[in-house]
């Protein structure tokens, strides 16, 4: 996620964090009334403060969602019941900088639950759901048909609501649903004392099924620590060492590559940034000297970071100017329903810090225009910067995956844009055209307090049109190319491999 100096004075006034209660579960019931309550607030907070109410679902389109959720509300009778109504509108929205949160009674119960879940990870290889561990008495590998009479398509449909995308992009869903199925499952479900799972073995062709026992929720998550597959992916979960964070080599005497997995690496002034920025200068210098003509760009595992990280890189792969976006605005001049901000300073005394923020705000959106306040040409998003002197001109082969967002999409974007880029992987969580970014904010609806938090400032990147790219999705890559199932088995890499046989191919005819 980026972060901008614009949220930091208000969030050294509204301190994050919220009290803690007595511990209570996520299934006991909850009065419609108060849902009816907090559904009000929580739309009337949309309309008034979220930039990305409207940029992937028109007027209509969020009126039929939100009378589907009055509807909703008429059938439940639980706390759950009234979480997930939230979490789906949550999600509609589309933009993976969006999140709605249980309070932290709620997840302390539901850390301590003993069963009720299901205990083994899943994983998606080659488009199917298959078991991800070989510890199951279901065979490592086999493909999932289904969960207790549900079928695992409808199942994955149910639970990607939980992990937010930018637009209507799926892939990066799976990122969450692979660690974290169980607990998604429990969500949605309620807790189930045991699951029978039909399931066929790789290579047969008739289904069989098995009653395994519920699990408790630590020991699932011990279970996915030691999932088979975390060899290969576990840099989707990772918190990065600055040592692991980028790293260059040349596989060949034609061809670098260059692995960027964060860019978390600090402001401009950090320490952090200025070492990247002199790595970043070695290597374009030592491609230069080499001649290479190749580049493999590896982002698979980057899932965002800081300005100006993302742009200084890109200052490497491109002949042309550019700037961080084209346009960006925010819903408000004052920041509306203060007293349901998330924050420990009580309701009456937050006008008195909220004075500096606002005056932040009018210095950073001072156009104002038909009820939007916009950036103007003075904002560092709209600088125009230049390629760096050892600016890479040759081929570049961009590696990207369902896990770049943010900073990180934004970068990927730009790179594809280029005429001597391939892209290469899968479709990425992060948008093609922009996305809602920079200043994260939150609120605590009243009777429920559930957390609810956006990205304020509503982005337009500074890409071109780009043939077979649709504006509600992720980068679409050139190369649409996933992990093989043997290549599942045996911790291998298919998409660099892929690239590795392209750039042979495509060596070797000029």
């Amino acid at each position: 996620m980026k972060t901008k100096k614009l949220h930091y004075g208000l969030l050294l006034i509204l301190l994050l964090g919220y009290g803690r209660g007595n511990t209570q579960a996520v299934d006991d019931t909850f009065s419609r009334d108060k849902m009816r309550k907090d559904l009000e607030v929580f739309r009337n907070i949309r309309l008034r403060a979220n930039s990305g109410l409207y940029k992937y679902r028109t007027p209509e389109q969020t009126d039929s969602i939100y009378a589907w959720a009055e509807t909703q509300i008429e059938r439940s009778s639980t706390y759950r019941d009234f979480y997930n109504i939230i979490v789906k509108l949550t999600d509609f929205e589309g933009s993976l900088h969006n999140d709605t949160r249980l309070p932290d009674k709620y997840r302390k119960s539901m850390a301590a639950e003993p069963s009720g879940y299901f205990p083994y990870p899943l994983t998606l290889v080659a488009g199917t759901w298959v078991m991800n561990t070989t510890s199951a008495d279901i065979p490592l590998g086999a493909r999932i048909v289904s969960v207790n009479g549900r079928p695992i398509a409808e199942i994955i449909a149910n639970l990607g609501k939980y992990y937010t995308t930018d637009g209507t992009n799926t892939t990066g869903k799976t990122i969450g649903l692979r660690y974290h199925f169980s607990r998604y499952y429990r969500l949605h479900y309620g807790p189930e004392a045991d699951f029978e799972v039909c399931f066929i073995p790789h290579g047969a062709v008739e289904k069989q099924c098995r009653h395994i026992r519920s699990t408790g929720y630590k020991n699932y998550y011990n279970n996915v620590k030691h999932r088979y597959s975390r060899p290969f992916d576990e840099g989707e979960q990772k918190d990065w060492e600055e040592e692991e964070i980028y790293t260059f080599r040349v596989p060949d005497g034609q061809t670098g590559l260059l692995t960027v997995n964060s860019f978390s690496l600090g402001g401009k002034h950090s320490e952090k940034h200025l070492r990247y920025v002199h790595f970043l200068d070695s290597v374009f210098s030592a491609v230069q000297q080499q001649g290479l003509r190749n580049l493999i760009v590896d982002i698979r595992n980057n899932g965002g970071g800081t300005d100006p990280n993302d742009l200084v890189t890109y200052s490497y792969l491109t002949d042309r100017n550019f700037q961080e976006n084209r346009q960006a605005w925010v819903s408000f001049r004052k920041v509306p329903y203060l007293r349901y901000a998330y924050s420990k300073v009580p309701a009456f005394l937050r006008p008195l810090g909220a004075g500096k923020y606002h005056r932040m705000l009018r210095e950073e959106f001072p156009i104002e225009k038909d009820g939007r306040f916009y950036e103007d040409e003075t904002s560092e998003d709209h600088q125009v910067r230049t390629p760096a002197e050892n600016a890479f001109t040759g081929n570049i082969y961009l590696l990207i995956s369902p896990r770049v967002a943010s900073a990180g999409s934004l970068f990927a974007a730009m790179v594809a844009g280029n005429s001597n880029t391939v892209t290469v992987g899968e479709e990425t969580m992060g948008g093609y055209y922009g996305h809602n970014g920079h200043t994260p904010w939150g609120y605590v609806l009243p009777k429920s307090k559930i957390t609810t938090f956006f990205s304020l400032v509503n982005l337009e990147q500074d890409v071109p049109q780009r043939d077979g790219q649709p504006y509600h999705r992720g980068i679409i890559p050139d190369y649409s190319v996933s992990q093989s199932y043997d290549d599942y088995l045996e911790h291998k890499d298919t998409q660099m491999e892929f690239v590795r046989k392209l750039i042979r191919e495509r060596d070797s005819v000029r």
